[in-house]
């Protein structure tokens, strides 16, 4: 061993070790076996005992071990979410911003992380759900996008993940689901329309198979029916902007125009009144426009959008208060209704023509 020179310093590096529940137990004078109760919120410890014990572990910045947690069956506080849809629509369209908002708010009040995964089809969000119920990754599923004929919930009722449905239960499969009344609201638009003087209507849809978009549809095409309105139009689009500009324009070179069109969502709303305007058309003096959701991006328009209104962030955090309980006692959690849309009049919808526009 090499000598040190007398102005030498010698550096000592302590490097710190992982804190455990028997240092947390030897700190707060008790057994291993109550810091699990006391840290697992379970019984079997007085309140004063927990609250040390849960001080001592903050105090020594003690944090689960997930993936132990997870071998041993213990809950890993963690919920997920697979969004089945093309990445970028994420970032253009306000429904999901705010509805993951409020699920987020929820969750982590309770100290519950959100895993989400974006997948391009259904067939992997299946898949994706096989493996984290093999790999215990979660403690429960939110599943959005409710499609007619779903395949989704006899796939997770079969892997015992607790879940809850957003979409109307009579998709869902028994699964405990959370909605918002689409079909009343849809009804409110049309009999709307029609006080307003408006004949021909025409709704520019989300995909077919979904089932929110299935309700709606029948709802509007009902509820012209009762009013004695001529069959609508009903164009299926793709949600985008791009989209809807598309089929907004399509529907105004018919012969017998439509005086009020209802959109699906607010994007394809926003796409709608520079096509009108594109087109050599005013908003509402020749086409009135209604969307779905009500964003921030329906103010901000000019003119600003009517729309049928809900609050996203609270049914974000209405779903996220009940797959709470519903894994905290799986299979005894009952569907709720949110809301029913409200139709929030703003300046894009106005009185129909006095005659019925031609071909332009």
């Amino acid at each position: 061993m090499l000598p040190l020179a007398a102005d030498c310093c010698v550096i000592v590096m302590i490097v710190p070790t992982k804190t455990t529940m028997a240092d947390i137990a030897r700190l707060a004078g008790v057994s291993t076996s109550a810091v699990s109760f006391a840290l697992n919120g379970r019984q079997g410890v007085s309140e004063s005992t927990r609250e040390r014990v849960l001080k001592i572990a903050s105090d020594l910045g003690w944090f689960p071990n997930v993936a132990a947690r997870a071998l041993s069956g213990a809950a890993v506080s963690a919920v997920g979410i697979v969004l089945t849809r093309p990445p970028r629509s994420l970032g253009v369209e306000p429904f999901y911003m705010s509805f993951l908002a409020g699920l987020e708010t929820q969750l982590s009040e309770a100290g519950t992380s959100l895993l989400m995964h974006i997948v391009p089809t259904l067939d992997q969000e299946i898949s994706t759900y096989r493996r984290w119920a093999t790999e215990r990754r979660i403690d429960g599923l939110v599943m959005l996008d409710l499609r007619v004929n779903d395949p989704r919930p006899a796939v997770v009722s079969e892997l015992g993940l607790p879940a809850v449905v957003v979409g109307d239960p009579r998709y869902a499969g028994g699964l405990p689901a959370i909605w918002t009344a689409d079909a009343e609201a849809i009804r409110i638009a049309v009999r709307r329309f029609a006080e307003l003087g408006h004949r021909q209507l025409a709704r520019v849809t989300e995909r077919s198979d979904m089932a929110h978009t299935h309700i709606r549809t029948q709802a509007f095409l009902e509820a012209c029916a009762e009013m004695n309105l001529p069959t609508p139009y009903l164009v299926e689009a793709d949600a985008t902007g791009g989209s809807g500009r598309e089929q907004t324009l399509q529907l105004l070179t018919q012969e017998r125009r439509p005086t009020a069109i209802q959109f699906d969502n607010d994007v394809m709303a926003v796409a709608a009144l520079s096509a009108v305007r594109d087109a050599g058309l005013s908003v509402p003096g020749d086409v009135s426009i209604l969307a779905y959701d009500d964003s921030m991006l329906c103010e901000i328009t000019h003119p600003p959008l009517s729309a049928l209104s809900h609050d996203v962030y609270t049914y974000g955090e209405h779903v996220g208060r009940l797959l709470q309980r519903e894994i905290a006692s799986p299979r005894s959690t009952s569907s709720e209704l949110n809301s029913t849309p409200i139709l929030a009049e703003r300046e894009s919808t106005g009185s129909g023509p006095a005659f019925p526009h031609q071909v332009i």
